[in-house]
């Protein structure tokens, strides 16, 4: 109400409050989660603003990881106002451009986190999105950096990862980039994803992360090239580990259901690794018996 975004963008306009710009825009980023803050930035050309921060390589790595930040508050899925921000498709190329350079220049967990983050919400917000990144060979970028523990150092991390892998999935061309980059071999590991504090927000993005991984598997496994990859790491066999044992997947039922929509597309190219009562109980029924059936089972029979 007071102008603060207005004054906000002036300060980031300005070559003499530089040093500044980091605490400028994670302001910014805190502000623009209510529709009112992102209509003041759509009206003083905000988007631009970042756009020019991001491409920018004389600007220090933390300005522009703070500019991903904002990108990452303002295109978040959870958001209902986004519709707002018509300037953010003409800027969209620029945008990921320089997302996708921060990946890969990124010098901690913390810059990868931010600019991944924008990323993975880019892709909900426009399909047109996951054509750019496949141009600019981010599938091999994101693949690399998940090789480098001092850079995906998170379950949060691994989750945009995977969040960009899954909506990049629906393209044809994506299987063959994933097989190069070892992606599946990625996937199959993420879907063995625990918590190794406990706490409910690194719980919670663990499942995301398996729930995630085994929905691009399901979706990569229509080319028979991946799923036979998938077959040869053994994927069957811990998907039906996750269907029948609540504890691995820490009882969550949005794991559940999609690693058995990714056990049966790889069931009906490799039925032989399945035993007779996995393919009577989990790929035979209707999903959603299969579904109630495995939410009722007890441990004691794993």
């Amino acid at each position: 109400q007071e102008g603060g975004v207005v004054a906000l963008f002036k300060i980031c306009r300005q070559d003499c409050f530089r040093c500044l710009y980091p605490q400028t825009l994670r302001t910014l980023a805190s502000i623009c989660c209510v529709e009112e803050g992102m209509h003041q930035l759509e009206k003083v050309d905000g988007i631009l603003c970042l756009a020019d921060i991001l491409t920018d390589n004389t600007h220090s790595e933390a300005t522009r990881a703070e500019a991903a930040a904002v990108i990452a508050q303002i295109t978040s899925p959870h958001l209902t106002f986004t519709q707002h921000l018509s300037s953010f498709l003409e800027n969209m190329e620029e945008i990921v451009t320089a997302l996708v350079k921060l990946c890969q220049e990124a010098s901690s967990g913390e810059v990868f986190l931010l600019a991944s983050a924008a990323l993975a919400n880019i892709t909900f917000f426009d399909t047109m999105a996951c054509e750019i990144l496949l141009q600019l060979n981010a599938m091999k970028i994101l693949l690399a950096a998940c090789s480098d523990k001092h850079i995906v150092d998170t379950p949060y991390s691994r989750d945009q990862v995977v969040t960009i892998l899954a909506n990049m999935s629906v393209l044809d061309q994506c299987a063959s980039e994933i097989i190069q980059g070892n992606g599946v071999q990625l996937l199959m590991e993420m879907l063995f994803e625990r918590s190794s504090s406990g706490n409910s927000a690194e719980v919670a993005a663990c499942e995301r992360v398996q729930q995630k991984s085994a929905v691009t598997l399901a979706r990569l496994s229509r080319d028979p090239e991946v799923a036979d990859v998938a077959v040869k790491l053994s994927c069957i066999p811990r998907l039906i580990k996750l269907c029948r044992s609540p504890t691995e997947r820490n009882n969550s039922d949005s794991v559940l259901v999609a690693c058995l929509a990714a056990l049966r597309r790889l069931a009906v190219l490799s039925p032989d690794g399945l035993e007779d009562s996995d393919f009577q109980q989990l790929v035979k029924p209707r999903l959603v018996d299969s579904f109630l059936l495995c939410t009722n089972m007890e441990e004691s029979f794993v």
